[in-house]
């Protein structure tokens, strides 16, 4: 691990800090008129998911944490376990659903995603930016409706419920947006 100062942050890098991990989201160099240059960034804690704004001064210094990111497949839940298989090396590995239960909304059985492990420790599960998920529950659809109408609630296969066009009906796949919490982009 190296030691770095606040002039060596960059968005994407990851640092332990206040003893615990951190990426940066953001950052920003500021020179004020009078005294000394300061960084004002935001940090995401990769624990806790806490996203921080924290300013740091010449002197601050902290080192970069070395984390993995290994291609995994999502096998199936056990209880309150969800295990996940390395694609190269087939081991498993179980994760407890309190320490994914953004993710969970969005997995299915066989679907791949990125472990984000920190000296063995399991930090977090990356999904892919959309996913395709079928329509289990919905109002029946309004023949003629546009994309643009008011929307109805839709409760897809995984459990979650977002809001989908008048058009779409039960059994229909959508492309589902992993990013915002989830919001349809598109029927597949």
């Amino acid at each position: 691990m190296a030691t770095i100062g606040m002039n060596d942050l960059k968005t994407g890098l990851t640092i332990l800090y206040n003893q615990s991990i951190w990426r940066v989201l953001e950052f920003q160099h500021v020179k004020p008129g009078k005294g000394a240059a300061f960084v004002r960034s935001k940090l995401k804690n990769l624990r806790t998911g806490a996203v921080n704004e924290v300013t740091f001064r010449p002197g601050d210094k902290f080192e970069t944490a070395s984390i993995e990111q290994t291609d995994m497949q999502y096998l199936y839940a056990d209880g309150d376990q969800h295990v996940f298989m390395d694609n190269e090396t087939y081991d498993q590995v179980s994760i407890p659903a309190d320490k994914i239960s953004d993710a969970l909304k969005f997995l299915l059985e066989n679907m791949t995603v990125k472990i984000t492990t920190y000296e063995g420790e399991i930090l977090d599960v990356e999904l892919p930016k959309t996913v395709e998920l079928t329509v289990t529950e919905t109002q029946p659809g309004i023949k003629g409706a546009t994309a643009n109408g008011g929307g109805k609630p839709a409760t897809l296969e995984t459990g979650l419920v977002i809001t989908v066009p008048d058009f779409v009906n039960e059994g229909d796949k959508l492309v589902v947006n992993t990013d915002n919490g989830g919001s349809y982009t598109s029927r597949a």
